[in-house]
């Protein structure tokens, strides 16, 4: 019954992928968070954030936010992008649940991941981050912040840069209650420290940002695509996981997010190593064909600033 349940629920996140849009109005407003959580296996739990960029909207809320309740605790992973929403988030843990938290998995040290951190460091909960990300936290914390502040506005109020009190490098493994899980760094992708959840009894990857669908991945600055090709092939593939909650978008399979992150990455890499080959410069760089990839939500205010940071990228290779 397990399997067919959650097999009608990935099949109807597929189905309807394509209607996800930034112009979806929030779909929970009697709450900060975009979308009321959802049971997706018994016991694990995920808040699905906007396909948009993080808006006074959608109060930050544009990521997944999820939780584990194992019997003897739960484990929350983010922390979310202010402590209005981390307490928007425990509101509704409450409700399926009297198990305290007792742990916070950062999934990077992105402000969504991380800004909440202070309503959990408040409540005396632990909170663990990959070294990188603590690293990143600590280095631009404050700007980060003031990122949040801008956007987020009154909804601001009250949150502080957090630094978690727990840190790995490799592997950090969990048994609480019921679950096994390993929280994995698997190498690097999208941004320093990011992080994977792995529940090998149930197959089950709450991914983070390795893995994209319903909408474009963000190419950073400092983001090494040809890294994140070695971590997903190396990495993430070989773990053969039957059920993904990615970093964004809803619960699929991993033959979902191949498709619309390793694949993308692939065919931008080869675009534009075509254009370099044939001697094109970084201006030109920005109009390589990317249409396949068009309906994807942000593809316009991402495409082009992608291709153009594969080039920089590339250029030197």
């Amino acid at each position: 019954m397990f399997t067919r349940a959650f097999s009608g629920f990935i099949l109807a996140a597929i189905t309807t992928a394509a209607l996800a849009s930034e112009d979806i109005p929030d779909q929970y407003p009697q709450s900060e968070l975009y979308s009321k959580p959802v049971e997706v296996t018994p016991g694990i739990f995920t808040a699905i954030g906007a396909t948009a960029p993080p808006t006074y909207e959608n109060s930050g809320h544009n990521n997944n936010l999820s939780f584990i309740v194992t019997g003897d605790g739960v484990i929350v992973i983010n922390g979310g992008a202010s402590v209005r929403l981390a307490r928007a988030l425990h509101d509704e843990i409450r409700v399926v649940t009297d198990q305290p938290v007792k742990l916070v998995i950062n999934e990077n040290g992105q402000g969504h991941a991380v800004l909440g951190n202070a309503y959990w460091a408040d409540q005396g909960v632990d909170i663990l981050a990959h070294d990188d990300a603590i690293h990143e936290l600590k280095e631009n914390g404050d700007f980060i912040l003031q990122g949040m502040e801008r956007y987020n506005r009154d909804k601001a109020k009250g949150t502080r840069v957090v630094i978690p009190n727990l840190s790995f490098s490799d592997q950090y493994d969990i048994q609480m209650g019921d679950m096994s899980i390993q929280v994995l760094h698997l190498g690097p992708a999208h941004g320093p420290g990011d992080t994977q959840v792995w529940i090998p009894d149930l197959s089950m990857m709450i991914a983070g940002d390795i893995a994209f669908h319903e909408r474009m991945l963000p190419i950073f600055a400092d983001t090494c695509t040809s890294c994140w090709l070695d971590t997903w092939e190396n990495g993430f593939e070989p773990l053969n996981p039957t059920y993904v909650i990615p970093g964004h978008g809803h619960p699929t399979n991993l033959d979902q997010v191949r498709r619309y992150t390793y694949d993308y990455l692939v065919d931008l890499r080869n675009k534009i190593g075509a254009h370099i080959d044939a001697g094109g410069d970084l201006a030109g760089a920005y109009y390589v064909n990317q249409e396949r990839w068009r309906n994807l939500d942000t593809f316009e205010e991402l495409a082009t600033k992608n291709a153009g940071r594969v080039y920089e990228e590339m250029e030197w290779e």
